[in-house]
């Protein structure tokens, strides 16, 4: 035999035997600050479809939330997060020191505004629900996702509320929750930068899992209350009218209409 031709025979040989045990995908190695900015970047690319309309035209978007920055009540009109049913779990995570959010172009309220102003620094997107991960539960406590709170409906019944919301979040394999305090009319201001004192809250929820569309919605007064949550459930409609905001726009419109005018607990309360 050739000698030229043998060891041509040869190489084609070990070149056979090296791609079998050698040819599996490449796989690139991504760091947890990747892997978490890709899967921010796409619950937020989820979000969108069911964020509000803005009546201040500044939207601000973190990993986990969004929220419409009103400069001029120094606070958010709304907050809009998904609460994915794995995301409700405990972590005993250190709280870190409110800050202001360097993502709001006019500069959002510091946290001194609310010091000895007898009003909670309450949470709109509550640090509950973003225990799943260290980075979205520290960005929860930016000063533009708090508003001032009663003590006694901070620890109470808007407490119970937020509770309930995870319970549902569990039940419903996830929601999209939609929060804020009501800024209109006549309200009292706390602070040197005036934060308005909202006279009520509001939270709606909504469930979405495999086509089957529910909605519910709350509206609250800024005070102590013992009564049952399920006392304060009213239409979307009803806080779109006082609110001037547009709740999922981008809905179809005869799910849009049909979900935000009806108040129906029964799809709820069912066990």
């Amino acid at each position: 035999m050739n000698f030229r031709f043998f060891l041509g025979i040869m190489v084609i040989g070990f070149s056979f035997l090296a791609y079998n045990q050698f040819d599996e995908p490449i796989v690139e190695k991504v760091n947890s600050n990747e892997l978490n900015s890709t899967t921010s970047t796409q619950t937020n690319r989820d979000l969108n479809f069911y964020l509000p309309t803005s009546t201040t035209s500044q939207i601000v978007k973190h990993n986990y939330y969004t929220l419409s920055y009103n400069e001029k009540a120094e606070q958010a009109e709304w907050v809009a997060y998904e609460l994915k049913k794995n995301y409700v779990k405990n972590s005993n995570f250190k709280r870190p020191y409110f800050i202001e959010d360097p993502k709001v172009t006019t500069q959002s309220a510091h946290w001194k505004n609310y010091k000895k102003s007898g009003y909670d620094k309450g949470h709109l997107c509550p640090a509950a629900d973003m225990e799943f991960d260290i980075n979205a539960y520290n960005d929860t406590f930016f000063t533009s996702n708090i508003s001032p709170q009663n003590h006694e409906f901070n620890s109470g019944i808007w407490n119970r509320l937020e509770q309930k919301i995870r319970f549902w979040a569990v039940k419903n394999d996830g929601l999209i929750v939609v929060t804020g305090g009501v800024l209109k009319g006549n309200l009292k201001t706390i602070g040197t930068e005036k934060v308005m004192v909202p006279k009520y809250f509001y939270k709606i929820a909504f469930a979405h899992s495999k086509e089957n569309y529910k909605m519910i919605a709350f509206l609250i007064p800024n005070e102590k209350s013992s009564k049952p949550i399920f006392d304060y459930v009213v239409s979307v409609d009803k806080i779109e009218s006082i609110t001037g905001i547009d709740f999922f726009p981008k809905l179809e419109n005869s799910i849009e209409n049909s979900l935000e005018k009806n108040v129906d607990l029964s799809s709820w309360l069912a066990k």
